[in-house]
């Protein structure tokens, strides 16, 4: 007779070709690349108001462009450099010629 545990495993997830599954995913990841949208100067002049009133501490969500992909942040400012224009939300560095919108909340 089998012992229980042995009977469980033969039941457990089977993987027949081993990182199908990453290679499909990269596949995936790939098609949802995007283009880089072009900003409008109306949109851009209220990216550039909003980054004027930020300081260090305040909350924001923030739609920026990085490597193909928009992605949607929220969270506090930990450092804004005006200089070399860009803002820090939490570890995440943003320059701002990446954002695409912009809201104190």
């Amino acid at each position: 007779m089998m012992k229980r545990e042995d009977r469980a495993k033969q039941f457990a997830p089977f993987e027949a070709l081993t990182g199908l599954r990453d290679a499909l995913r990269q596949v995936e990841l790939e098609e949802e690349r995007v283009e880089k949208k072009e900003v409008s100067e109306y949109r851009a002049e209220q990216i550039g108001k909003t980054l004027y009133k930020i300081e260090k501490g305040k909350t924001v969500k923030v739609t920026y462009y990085d490597k193909g992909y928009y992605i949607d942040v929220q969270g506090t400012v930990s450092a804004i450099d005006r200089t070399f224009k860009f803002i820090v939300i939490g570890e995440g560095k943003i320059h701002f010629d990446d954002i695409y919108e912009l809201k104190i909340i």
